[in-house]
């Protein structure tokens, strides 16, 4: 497996998508979901490589309070929520505060929904094959929220598609998926964005662009 770094999130999709055409015979079930916003150009390119369609599903990081970037949980649409134990074994939150993160990000998880999709319906899942995809996995907690609402929207079949993450999280996934794709599991992993030479924040314009080609 390359260890190379991607020039960006396009360069990351596009070898991506080669990468699950590879592992994916029919088409005809097939869509994309996207985790914004990171996921986005990179499901784009998945999608246009294989020829299907591409939503965005969206999924909020819980980070823990005064160290957000660490991820305590996460929530998805449907009311998912998926907590790190890990992380809440080390770092103790308490409820209260858990449920102030918690009533935040589903603010702007709601924001989301109406900024990216307005009146448009999401794709339906059910029974369909769900290739989801981000630009990288860390602890995963985000993924794996995502995966259990589309278990709860019964989805056919799921299955994962990062440009990078963690091995010890592909290893926890491909318990709850039928399958993962991922181009580099470095170790040590460190973070998501070293991978990249471009890492900039996806914006909320670019969303709207690859969601309206």
């Amino acid at each position: 497996m390359s260890q190379e770094r991607f020039r960006d999130r396009v360069e990351a999709g596009q070898l991506l998508g080669r990468a699950v055409a590879e592992r994916v015979s029919d088409r005809s079930n097939l869509m994309v979901l996207a985790l914004p916003r990171g996921g986005v150009p990179v499901g784009y390119e998945v999608a246009r490589a294989l020829a299907i369609p591409m939503d965005v599903f969206i999924v909020r990081k819980l980070g823990v309070p005064g160290h957000e970037e660490l991820a305590m949980g996460a929530i998805a649409s449907g009311g998912i929520r998926v907590m790190n134990d890990e992380v809440l074994r080390y770092v103790p939150v308490s409820k209260k505060a858990i449920e102030a993160v918690s009533a935040r990000e589903l603010t702007e998880l709601a924001r989301r929904e109406r900024s990216y999709r307005g009146t448009k319906p999401p794709l339906d899942v059910r029974g369909k094959t769900v290739i989801v995809v981000d630009d990288g996995l860390a602890t995963g907690s985000t993924m794996r929220a995502a995966v259990r609402a589309l278990r709860q929207e019964n989805a056919g079949a799921i299955i994962v598609a990062v440009p990078v993450a963690a091995r010890e999280t592909c290893e926890v996934l491909l318990r709850e998926v039928d399958d993962v794709v991922c181009l580099r599991s470095p170790d040590p992993f460190q973070a998501v964005g070293l991978w990249y030479d471009d890492f900039s924040q996806t914006t909320d314009e670019e969303v709207h662009r690859l969601l309206a080609v």
